[in-house]
């Protein structure tokens, strides 16, 4: 059995930083400062992959496809395979969020996997 323990917290200052994974997962967290926004194509991106998404602080919205949800600290969103998206913060302060690969997308780098 593998049991693994990370801090988050040195991570949310990163705008983009897988921080562990296993065989068939990965964990990593984004930070967006105010008004900004993600600039990800899903076909190009994790296509095989889901994403959930937790927003850990702040406030913003995401665009799954043509359906636009609000994101709050505890919100938890779905991002399915092969759905494009986009994650953006609210003007007012940061949007920090964690996210659950499944399977892992990123190198350790945050380079997509190809």
């Amino acid at each position: 059995m593998q049991v693994m323990l990370v801090n988050t917290a040195r991570f949310r200052r990163k705008a983009f930083a897988p921080i562990a994974r296993t065989r068939s997962s990965q964990v990593a967290t984004m930070t967006l400062a105010p008004g900004k926004e993600s600039s990800e194509d899903s076909a190009n991106e994790h296509a095989w992959a889901e994403q959930w998404l937790y927003v850990v602080s702040g406030t913003g919205s995401a665009r799954v496809g043509k359906r636009s949800v609000k994101l709050r600290p505890g919100s938890l969103l779905l991002i399915p395979k092969r759905a494009p998206h986009v994650i953006r913060a609210g003007k007012r302060s940061r949007l920090v969020t964690l996210n659950v690969y499944v399977p892992p997308a990123y190198d350790s780098e945050g380079e997509p996997l190809r």
